[in-house]
């Protein structure tokens, strides 16, 4: 079994879980993502990552609590905070989103924060709202086409702006057909792990004018946002980077420098 097929295996149950549970229904109004994402001719936006784990780069800075992190993501010119919530892959929880959540409104911060799950249930987009998400992640890999529109419309239907997530020509078909108005391309291929910066740049140059192109995964350094700056791509998410900085925000700072290209 891959990484993902084991992820995939593990939400199953999760979902049964959230599915007895009662809904925390938030009155908030969630915050314009594709306003905050879309570039207009002017610097690539940045999404900065709370992630504590992943499969491929291990266990990362623990020294800022989530909602410490995503503020000084905040601070530092993060567009988007991506918050993970998956536990037992990634060290997530929707706490640590509700916690980022409250952490940026009491600062009087209003970033979007994008909840980084693997959905494939209509209640974990009902979750992601009522825990303070602005946008939530869609993986076009996990689902099949027909699946894709109903969780996108479902996102719509909350308020929320689905990000889907695509690797290649036909997961981008199937993301535009779902009526996506933000794309990610994901440098990284979820069932082998493997990185593929051409590959991604030709997707990425395929997604239609008017539609939101985010480059995710594999920038490092502010050289490659830099580089990510001079394509296509509106917005970038930059994850394991900043999250193996016990303190992010000089490596965000150069970053978002780097992003005006």
């Amino acid at each position: 079994m891959n990484v993902l097929a084991g992820i995939l295996a593990s939400k199953r149950g999760e979902i049964e879980a959230l599915r007895a549970l009662p809904r925390r229904r938030s009155s908030r109004a969630p915050l314009d993502v594709f306003r905050a994402l879309r570039r207009d001719g002017g610097a690539l936006r940045l999404i900065a990552e709370v992630k504590l784990r992943s499969p491929s780069g291990g266990v990362l800075s623990r020294v800022l609590a989530p909602d410490a992190r995503a503020l000084a993501y905040a601070q530092a010119g993060a567009a988007v905070v991506s918050v993970l919530c998956d536990a037992p892959f990634f060290d997530g929880s929707w706490d640590h989103l509700s916690q980022a959540r409250a952490r940026l409104d009491a600062a009087g911060i209003a970033v979007p924060l994008l909840a980084k799950e693997f959905v494939l249930d209509e209640r974990q987009i009902a979750e992601a709202r009522d825990r303070g998400a602005d946008a939530v992640l869609l993986i076009a890999r996990i689902v099949d086409a027909v699946r894709l529109k109903e969780l996108t419309r479902a996102a719509h239907d909350e308020g929320l702006e689905p990000l889907l997530e695509v690797v290649d020509e036909p997961e981008l078909e199937a993301a535009l057909a779902a009526g996506a108005r933000v794309v990610g391309v994901n440098a990284r291929d979820l069932d082998s792990l493997v990185m593929d910066a051409a590959r991604t740049a030709r997707v990425l140059d395929a997604i239609p004018a008017g539609i939101v192109a985010v480059r995710l995964s594999g920038l490092r350094a502010p050289a490659d946002v830099e580089r990510v700056a001079g394509g296509r791509a509106d917005a970038a998410l930059v994850g394991e980077a900043l999250m193996r900085e016990d303190d992010p925000r000089a490596a965000l700072t150069a970053m978002v420098a780097a992003a005006r290209g």
